[in-house]
C-alpha cells in the first residue's frame, strides 16, 4: 500500500502561481496530476516516470505547467504559473507501483484526497 498526499493549492489570482506537491510513502515508478472541475470528468493533466525523469504534459497546461521529482522523498512538484480562472478544478494526484501500464493516464494504483485551486479573475 502507498499513500499519496498532494500540498499546496490555494487560492490564486489569474496570471499567478502555485506550486502543487505530491509525496509518496513508497517507491513509484509513475506519478501523475489530474484535475476535475464541478460537473465535469476528471481528466490528466501531467505525468512524470518518476525513474527515467519523462514527462508528459496535456495540451491544456503545456509550457506554463512543469513537473520536476525529488527521488530521495518520493515527491514530485507541479508549479503551475500563468495560471487562468479555467485551471479552477481538484488537483489530484496518483501514482503506479508497476509498469504493467505505461499509458500517460490510465492505470493509476493508488490515489490522493485532493487539493482545491481556485484562480480568480
Amino acid at each position: 500500500q502507498v499513500q499519496v498526499v498532494e500540498s499546496g493549492g490555494g487560492s490564486v489570482q489569474a496570471g499567478g502561481s502555485l506550486r502543487l506537491s505530491c509525496a509518496a510513502s513508497g517507491y513509484t515508478t509513475q506519478m501523475g496530476w489530474f484535475i476535475q472541475a464541478p460537473g465535469k470528468e476528471r481528466e490528466g493533466i501531467a505525468t512524470i516516470y518518476t525513474d527515467l525523469d519523462i514527462s508528459y504534459y496535456a495540451a491544456s497546461v503545456k509550457g506554463r505547467f512543469t513537473l520536476s521529482r525529488d527521488s530521495a522523498k518520493n515527491t514530485v512538484y507541479l508549479q503551475m504559473n500563468s495560471l487562468k480562472p479555467e485551471d479552477t478544478a481538484m488537483y489530484y494526484c496518483a501514482a503506479k507501483i508497476s509498469l504493467s501500464d505505461d499509458s500517460w493516464f490510465t492505470g493509476y494504483d493508488y490515489w490522493g484526497q485532493g487539493t482545491q485551486v481556485t484562480v480568480s479573475s
